[in-house]
């Protein structure tokens, strides 16, 4: 273990080294898409859109590509919801670091967007800050920690995936080790990574689960080097919150021909005899559930959270790998997501790194 938190800790230096250097006049492109909606007929009375007689207009901010197959393309899917079902205005920007957060916020609130969405914890702090100078916008942060006037955070119970995952890796590994990688701390992702391995122990209080932080959420390179390090190492299945940098995770784990869990997504596509299952977050549901509050006329500045109860998180399927997990195994799985949805089992939310 204290060969990972030493792996860990270079990961991290090295991915803080090159976002110094990628910093440096990064120009943030911004993809807008007409979708101005006509007057309702009366054909279309019963729709979602003709519940209010204004367009609103609707801008969404990403920390990665919106085809990520991960989460940065659930928020987006969430933002075509609100284009197709409601008749919104849509533009979007993505791959945004830090440093550029509060300017794309400004500039969207400044054009008279409605609201505007921030997707990640990262991205709560920025809001707070430009939501005082445009009391007239509303902000969505998901992930966020973070409330004012018009601004709401929508937290998302990934926790709750994480030890359904960790309970799958641990009911597959033949090694009794397994690891799991993150991309930069952050409460959002340390209680996935955490939940990941309280979920693992509940199956074998002796497994060793193995642990590293890229540093990135976009390193593809750094997810890889993480997960083959813990591979390296004798884990045998590996699970990821780390978004295209856990894309990395997934591939090294189908070139060494171990198992993989996916995130936010249903990510077996990415390497389909890989893959076990996803902890599947549906973020457009969330995204749908906050705007019905700014187009209803009763939004509340407040922190919220959803979870499988509010069919906010589910499971994947197994897919092409059904018939390698043993019924026992999907038997447990099975009946601890049960308990879960109905509120007779709750995930601790541990947001302390370990």
């Amino acid at each position: 273990m204290k060969n990972m938190k030493k792996l860990a800790a270079l990961v991290l230096a090295a991915s803080m080294a090159a976002a110094s250097l990628a910093g440096c006049g990064k120009k943030v492109e911004t993809k807008a898409e007409a979708s101005k909606t006509s007057e309702t007929s009366e054909t279309t009375e019963t729709s979602k859109a003709s519940e209010t007689s204004k367009t609103f207009k609707v801008a969404l901010c990403l920390s990665g590509a919106a085809n990520d197959m991960g989460w940065c393309q659930s928020a987006y899917e969430g933002l075509k919801l609100l284009e197709s079902d409601y008749g919104c205005e849509t533009a979007y920007t993505e791959n945004l670091t830090p440093d550029d957060i509060e300017a794309a916020f400004a500039d969207y609130a400044a054009n008279g967007y409605d609201v505007v969405i921030g997707h990640g914890y990262e991205f709560g702090d920025p809001a707070v800050e430009v939501a005082e100078q445009y009391p007239d916008t509303k902000f969505i942060v998901t992930e966020g920690e973070v409330s004012a006037d018009n601004v709401a955070s929508y937290v998302t119970k990934c926790e709750e995936g994480g030890y359904i995952m960790g309970m799958l890796a641990a009911g597959m590994t033949k090694s009794n080790k397994i690891g799991f990688v993150g991309p930069i701390q952050g409460s959002s992702l340390v209680k996935i990574m955490n939940g990941f391995e309280d979920g693992a122990k509940s199956v074998n209080p002796d497994i060793e689960v193995q642990t590293a932080w890229t540093g990135s959420f976009t390193d593809t390179a750094l997810g890889k080097e993480a997960a083959q390090a813990m591979i390296d190492n004798g884990a045998d299945v590996i699970g990821h919150c780390a978004n295209e940098s856990g894309t990395g995770a997934i591939n090294a784990a189908k070139e060494a021909n171990v198992y993989a869990t996916g995130d936010s997504y249903d990510q077996n596509g990415l390497a389909p005899e890989t893959v076990l299952s996803s902890s599947v977050y549906h973020i457009p549901k969330v995204i749908e559930t906050a705007f019905q509050t700014v187009s209803d006329g009763s939004f509340a500045g407040a922190i919220y959270e959803l979870g499988m109860k509010e069919g906010a998180v589910s499971i994947a399927s197994y897919h092409e790998l059904e018939d390698k997990v043993p019924d026992e195994v999907k038997a447990e799985i099975e009946k601890k997501v049960s308990a879960i949805a109905a509120g007779e089992f709750t995930v601790p939310c541990d947001t302390k790194v370990r």
